[in-house]
């Protein structure tokens, strides 16, 4: 404890003291330039949704649709206000500069998030309420961590790409028209804030021992675990909309397999990582919990079947490309500008 300015302080005054390689110095440069890109595409939720009530003639939805689009939402809801905890927590923790800075301009994004997203659902009567269990608790692992690479790995490259998934087919449905324009707002920071834990988890990583790694792919795993509960409770919600949970899961897997491709590059490790327990148990997870139409048909032995073929099975290679869609909607910023595409991995 600092008193009077003896003992121990809070002030990172080492934070410029970080040797590092070019290729860190990079990846650090690509963090500031998130800060400076949030600040130069900010846009103002009190003007864009307005706007886009008034240009679609408000929000126009059956009961049924209402109900579901509240219901998965109103996860969303919380789930930015989670987003908003962690990036002030990491914000806090992160150093270099580069770092703290883009994590800072994510809490900002965050807060527009939630007050947007609840503006919006207020003209649906929605009522803020408790989440189940299965939501609450894999925001839960994320923000009662004390571990900031888990913290990093769990925000930035598992619950964001599963957001993005979601805002993603939600959007292409069209559903309803205010909600699907206002989701590329959205995508275009969310996106953004990928980059954060593509770029730094790395530096975090190195010279992690055997049993951090273990660690990390335990709590990986209880995340999945989590995120495929939840999905299941949303099934019902997903299947109103139109949407195909199956897609959802299988994106949201795409997503973070092409987040975590970028990360391995950069610790040296081969790019093609499909061969580890967690992507292997996801994909059975997928066939067991969510199988297809024809699968069902033919019953147990069948779910057995493909789930067993899925664990060993290779999956095709992903690429940036599957995070790069996001930053390629145009949007009108809050200096009145249209913010032209961007890549992710940029």
């Amino acid at each position: 404890m600092a008193v009077a300015g003896f003992g121990k302080t809070q002030i990172p005054y080492d934070m410029f003291d970080i040797e590092v390689g070019a290729k860190e110095a990079k990846r650090f440069a690509k963090c500031e330039r998130i800060y400076h890109k949030s600040q130069e595409i900010a846009w103002d939720g009190k003007t864009i949704l307005p706007m886009l009530m008034e240009k679609h003639g408000g929000i126009n939805l059956d009961p049924e649709k209402a109900e579901a689009v509240k219901r998965i939402f109103g996860i969303i809801l919380w789930g930015e206000m989670a987003a908003w905890k962690i990036s002030a927590q990491l914000a806090d923790r992160l150093e270099p500069m580069e770092a703290k800075m883009a994590a800072t301009s994510q809490a900002f994004d965050e807060a527009r998030h939630f007050y947007v997203m609840y503006d919006y659902l207020k003209h649906l009567d929605y009522m803020p309420e408790r989440m189940d269990r299965a939501p609450q608790a894999l925001l839960d692992l994320t923000l009662q961590t004390k571990s900031t690479v888990h913290k990093l790995l769990g925000m930035q490259l598992m619950i964001e790409p599963l957001a993005l998934t979601i805002f993603q087919t939600v959007r292409e449905c069209n559903a309803e028209p205010v909600l699907s324009e206002l989701l590329k707002y959205y995508e275009r920071d969310e996106a953004r804030h990928v980059g954060l834990g593509m770029q730094y988890l790395p530096t975090l990583m190195k010279g992690m021992s055997k049993r951090e790694l273990s660690n990390m792919l335990t709590f990986q795993c209880r995340l999945l675990f989590w995120a495929l509960f939840e999905n299941k409770l949303l099934e019902e919600d997903f299947k109103t909309l139109g949407v195909d949970t199956r897609e959802v899961l299988e994106r949201g897997r795409r997503k973070q397999l092409a987040a975590l491709h970028e990360v391995w590059a950069a610790l040296g490790l081969p790019e093609e990582r499909e061969r580890n327990v967690v992507v292997m148990g996801l994909n059975a997870a997928i066939e067991w919990f969510f199988p297809t139409e024809e699968v069902k048909a033919k019953g147990r032995r069948a779910k057995v079947s493909a789930a067993w073929r899925a664990f060993w099975d290779m999956q095709d290679p992903v690429t940036t490309a599957e995070l790069d869609i996001h930053g390629a909607h145009e949007i009108k910023t809050a200096r009145g500008k249209i913010a032209k595409a961007e890549r992710v991995s940029a």
